[in-house]
């Protein structure tokens, strides 16, 4: 039985933008092993300083991010998009066992397979603490507000 996770590429912007929302909404589970189906079973990660290769290492990064990544909720943008990638943006926000909420931004570059999967995956993210009333990212994005963009600040 073979893999695969439509849209395929070519992307459209339609494709691209069905793709991006399929993401975010698969992160916002925080389930690993969920998120991790969507990724080759050879993928290679950049994750900030971090890199990894295969399924086995991103369901245990996944893990450990959010064991203390408390209450994360994330966006992400359409950035741009071509035959078999897609560039994305995106924010999150999550609390640590202290209790300091944080919003981390960051853009992701995704290149993808025929079948549909994730074949690489880059990220660049930057942390900002925040206060409790600051937070604008309250769980995942209700239906009418998906594709959305994302505000800056």
């Amino acid at each position: 039985m073979s893999e695969s996770r439509p849209p395929f590429p070519p992307f459209t912007a339609e494709t691209a933008a069905q793709k991006v929302q399929g993401a975010e909404d698969a992160w916002n589970t925080r389930d690993p092993h969920k998120v991790s189906l969507a990724y080759t079973r050879d993928s290679v990660w950049r994750n900030r300083d971090e890199f990894m290769t295969g399924r086995e290492e991103i369901v245990a990064f996944l893990t450990r991010k959010w064991e203390r990544e408390l209450d994360y909720a994330l966006r992400k943008s359409l950035w741009s998009y071509s035959d078999n990638r897609i560039a994305v943006r995106f924010q999150y926000e999550y609390h640590d066992a202290a209790g300091q909420w944080w919003r981390s931004y960051g853009n992701e570059l995704w290149e993808f397979t025929t079948a549909g999967l994730m074949s690489r995956r880059e990220a660049s993210i930057n942390d900002v603490s925040i206060t409790a009333e600051e937070r604008r990212i309250l769980g995942p994005r209700p239906s009418g507000e998906q594709g959305a963009d994302i505000d800056l600040r």
